[in-house]
């Protein structure tokens, strides 16, 4: 089992009522399986909301009128949640309120590394770390429990290893969900006006310290090794698990004190202390940045304990990117004055050409971003791509070039509103998603109108989340659950803004693309906001529904005689099926060809056609966004 999975297992064996969340990597799995219960069993409520505020909001409520509830992000989705998140500890929970926060440490899919153990000291709210895929399931349970208890929220701290590694785990009953709550008017807690809110935070500041009080003693926290050892080596999360193999290759676990932390926000100050007590050496290992190395520090030095307390900040443990189990044991020897010879890597004297991720084959962005730069070189015009977060992040690479910034989501087109304005020789073009827009792409359209920021705002409407594995969103006609729901339209939207000009075109259809982006830009030139959407399947839901719809894709192939080694084909539009051959000339790689036909509109010579006649249920296949419905 995934151990975002056994996230969800936990959750519906505790009997939650309501989950929610944005999809994000590594999270996104965790409210796929909870929709996937959901189906088969008929509970909990599960859905997919507009953004992480929102499933925080949603969740919240569900939890201040008695249904046990889960939010699950990923962890720059805490970021957009942080207002309700503070509010939420100010005001309590009637029943249990789990935020999980899957960090992504070396930033295999994300903008930065941000730790969010960070949230749990500024916002007063526990913080709970499964070691592993194996006990993601029990400490799930016991976050719920304690935050029922104190009733109060809790943050469930997963990292891209827990979240996705793979393994048995032992699974309890199922219990009965409580699907129904009731509100209990009290304007006293649940109106933060400054009269409430001042009294509310001295009562949080109380109940923190009872909470850590409590936790010092909490059975998820365990030692292990001879307790008269000088030397105590602290193992946080999923840090534990490495420190554990880590002592084990240099044959000190009989030797050397070990401290597993799950509960490491508040730190478990009482047993801090007395684990520390009489011991010359502490080493810290956890993953993300250096925080409970600091609040141990702080906790040694208030109770004038004079052991040497090593972590990320004393230079043994790297402190960026993801923890590694030679970096670990490496420190570990080197802290305590062992000969560890690093294992060296086989050396092959090859040389490997780089390959630079890129767009699917058959991708309908490659055919918007290619029709886009012809517009661009046609009206000569400088441009400055204000991007996002999405599959079309790749077009940062040659040939296109077309994404200048990239921030967060949303960021293109709140970039696109300063440069604007402050940009005289360049036009801007922001660059957003289908959901990204819905995401956080709304306010910053309204703005642009408002304050006159001229701009052309190109989204690109696959009608699902693609990047994050094709979730549902409000344009998609689906539910979480899959079941039909009301379509939201990106152009409904813009109009009711008040956006000067929107065009809608056909991603796959390079001549659409380029009169309307013609247009489109040529309204930004002229100090108007104008939006173009390029619409089209996402290429690999275009191939699910060819085969579920037993509709045969066509494979092209090159007219050799009617090629004339332009290069076009392979190198301004860069389809990695297409691939030259020695005499500059192309060819098609049938195996990886998605049949989407654009490059047959690339092709000045018309060298490029079908093998057979192709079935023009496909063609509208493509032309078609969203899902199937369940």
């Amino acid at each position: 089992m995934l151990g975002n999975a056994a996230i969800a297992r936990a959750c519906l064996e505790y009997g939650i009522g309501l989950a929610s969340g944005y999809p994000g990597t590594p999270s996104s799995e965790i409210i796929e399986a909870l929709a996937y219960a959901s189906r088969k069993l008929g509970y909990p409520y599960v859905e997919w909301s507009i953004n992480e505020k929102v499933a925080f909001e949603n969740a919240y409520g569900a939890a201040i009128s008695g249904v046990p509830s889960i939010v699950a992000m990923k962890h720059v989705g805490l970021n957009v949640a942080a207002d309700p998140l503070f509010s939420s500890a100010y005001t309590g929970v009637e029943s249990s309120l789990l935020i999980v926060s899957a960090d992504d440490p070396a930033m295999w899919s994300s903008q930065n590394e941000q730790d969010n153990r960070w949230y749990g000291l500024h916002a007063y709210i526990p913080v709970f770390e499964p070691t592993g895929a194996q006990d993601a399931r029990s400490v799930t349970l016991e976050a719920l429990k304690f935050s029922s208890d104190y009733k109060h929220p809790v943050i469930l701290r997963s990292v891209t290893r827990v979240s996705h590694t793979r393994t048995n785990i032992t699974v309890g009953q199922l219990a009965k969900p409580k699907l129904y709550g009731e509100f209990k008017r009290d304007t006293s807690r649940w109106v933060l006006v400054p009269s409430n809110a001042r009294r509310l935070r001295e009562e949080l500041i109380a109940k923190w310290d009872k909470i850590t009080k409590d936790l010092s003693d909490n059975p998820l926290n365990t030692s292990e090794g001879p307790r008269d050892s000088r030397i105590l080596v602290i193992g946080v999360g999923v840090g534990y698990r490495y420190s554990r193999e880590a002592l084990q290759r240099l044959k000190l676990l009989d030797t050397v004190r070990l401290l597993k932390i799950t509960t490491s926000i508040p730190p478990p100050k009482s047993l801090i202390v007395r684990e520390l007590e009489g011991k010359n050496i502490a080493i810290i290992v956890e993953e993300g940045d250096p925080v409970f190395e600091d609040q141990v520090k702080i906790i040694a030095y208030d109770e004038r304990l004079d052991t040497k307390i090593y972590g990320k900040k004393t230079g043994y443990i790297p402190i960026t990117g993801e923890l590694k189990l030679e970096d670990i044991t490496k420190a570990l020897a080197d802290i305590l004055g062992l000969n560890y010879r690093v294992k060296s890597s086989v050396r092959v004297n090859i040389e490997i050409p780089p390959r630079p991720p890129v767009l699917c084959p058959g991708c309908p962005y490659r055919s918007v971003f290619y029709a886009i730069r012809r517009v661009i070189k046609k009206l000569k015009v400088n441009v400055v791509y204000a991007g996002d977060i999405g599959c079309y992040s790749l077009v940062v690479n040659p040939p296109f070039n077309a994404q200048d910034t990239l921030v967060e989501m949303g960021g293109s087109i709140g970039l696109a509103n300063g440069l604007s304005h402050t940009l005289r020789d360049s036009i801007v073009i922001a660059t957003i998603g289908d959901s990204t827009f819905y995401h956080a792409g709304i306010p910053g359209t309204i703005n642009a109108v408002y304050n006159r920021a001229p701009m052309t705002i190109l989204v690109l409407d696959n009608g699902v989340t693609a990047m994050t594995g094709h979730q549902p969103h409000p344009g998609t006609g689906l539910d979480a659950l899959g079941r039909e729901a009301r379509r939201i339209k990106i152009e409904d939207i813009a109009k009711a803004s008040g956006v000067d000009s929107v065009l809608i075109a056909k991603s796959f259809n390079i001549r659409d693309v380029e009169s309307k982006a013609e247009l489109a830009i040529r309204e930004a030139l002229n100090g108007k906001v104008s939006m173009l959407i390029a619409r089209g399947s996402c290429i690999l839901t275009a191939i699910a529904k060819s085969r579920r719809y037993k509709v045969k894709r066509p494979v092209y192939s090159i007219d050799l005689d009617k090629c004339r080694a332009c290069t076009i084909c392979y190198n301004a539009f860069a389809c990695p099926a297409i691939i030259p051959r020695g005499d500059g000339k192309a060819s098609i790689d049938p195996r990886i060809c998605t049949g989407c036909s654009a490059c047959v509109d690339v092709c000045p010579f018309e060298a490029i056609q079908s093998i057979e006649v192709v079935d023009e249920t496909w063609r509208s296949i493509l032309d078609e966004v969203g899902l199937d419905s369940e």
